[in-house]
């Protein structure tokens, strides 16, 4: 099969011809027919996040089709397969139900070869079974952006203020999802980005800006999807008292000194780890009943240094996928 790989941290990744994987007795053998490209890809391919193993198929947001089954799977299935990609199911995290805090995970594209590839394994208990409709190049930035994102908002509450820092794959997503709820959102985005700030609103935000910028109202939250640790000083400076600062990334630049005052009257920052399968069974189920559109920028598998490129630079609308 052919897979894009990383064999060295900051470099290219290589277009490589290898044997299709062969799945153990709790796994499966899936034929890859989309793969979202993620900002936690960016940050293993660029070294933010330290080398697990290389070389690397990166990718966690895969759509594909089973091409060998394991217990609860059919061949010819549609599955997903997310970031989370095995826990011990052992640790008090996972026996409390926790297993997005396991203390022994695997990361699908960090740990274990992605989706960037023809062929992929994953364990069929952290496999995600996908509704027959939609198109798969659309379903595929819902096993991260959409998932992370779904996380994030539950744990922003239950605001009627919503601010999303960073308008990127997740926010287009999350920005539907909350207007649906008839929570106000409001976009920001890198200062200057007007088309960013005018495809937000498109989606149902009732402001859009740059960072730079300030509403008029204290905002009930704000999720930061964008990894930049300055914005959590001005993310508390934006919510009211009692409000929450949610950080939704795996990586994020640190987090500048602030004045205590920022964080004062009982304002909160919290973080978001990965995904549980609750996640995915309660956001697929919520998709059922809400006309949901993810906008994508489509690229060939060989083509995936170039989406990656796009990524880095800002100048992607929505997500990008890879459809091998």
């Amino acid at each position: 099969m052919r897979a894009m790989r990383l064999h060295k941290v900051g470099s290219p990744l290589v277009l490589d011809d290898i044997p299709i994987p062969t799945p153990a007795p709790d796994e499966l053998l899936i034929r890859v027919t989309a793969c979202g490209v993620c900002r936690t890809d960016l940050h293993i391919v660029d070294g933010d996040l330290p080398a697990h193993r290389l070389p690397l198929v990166p990718g966690h947001e895969i759509v594909g089709l089973v091409a060998a089954g394991a217990a609860g799977f059919a061949v010819g299935d549609r599955v997903g397969v997310p970031w989370l990609g095995g826990t011990c199911g052992q640790c008090r995290f996972c026996r409390a139900g926790q297993e997005n805090l396991c203390d022994r995970p695997q990361f699908t594209g960090y740990d274990r070869d992605g989706g960037y590839a023809e062929y992929c394994v994953a364990r069929a208990a952290n496999c995600v079974p996908l509704p027959p409709a939609g198109d798969d190049s659309h379903l595929a930035p819902l096993l991260c952006a959409g998932l992370i994102g779904f996380r994030s908002y539950r744990r922003a509450g239950e605001p009627q203020r919503l601010g999303l820092m960073g308008f990127g794959a997740a926010a287009h997503i999350i920005t539907q999802l909350a207007h649906a709820d008839g929570v106000a959102v409001y976009a920001f985005t890198r200062p200057g980005d007007t088309g960013g700030q005018s495809f937000a609103r498109g989606l149902g935000a009732v402001w859009a800006g740059g960072t730079n910028e300030h509403p008029a109202e204290k905002l009930d939250a704000v999720i930061i999807f964008a990894p930049a640790g300055e914005l959590v000083p001005l993310s508390l400076r934006l919510v009211r008292k009692g409000g929450r600062v949610v950080c939704a990334g795996i990586h994020m630049s640190d987090i500048p000194t602030f004045p205590y005052a920022d964080l004062w009257g009982e304002r909160e920052i919290a973080s978001v780890a990965n995904l549980t399968t609750a996640d995915a069974t309660e956001f697929f189920a919520r998709l059922a009943s809400l006309r949901l559109e993810t906008t994508v920028t489509r690229y060939r598998l060989d083509d995936a240094n170039r989406a990656l490129a796009d990524l880095r630079s800002g100048s992607i609308k929505g997500a990008a996928v890879l459809s091998p």
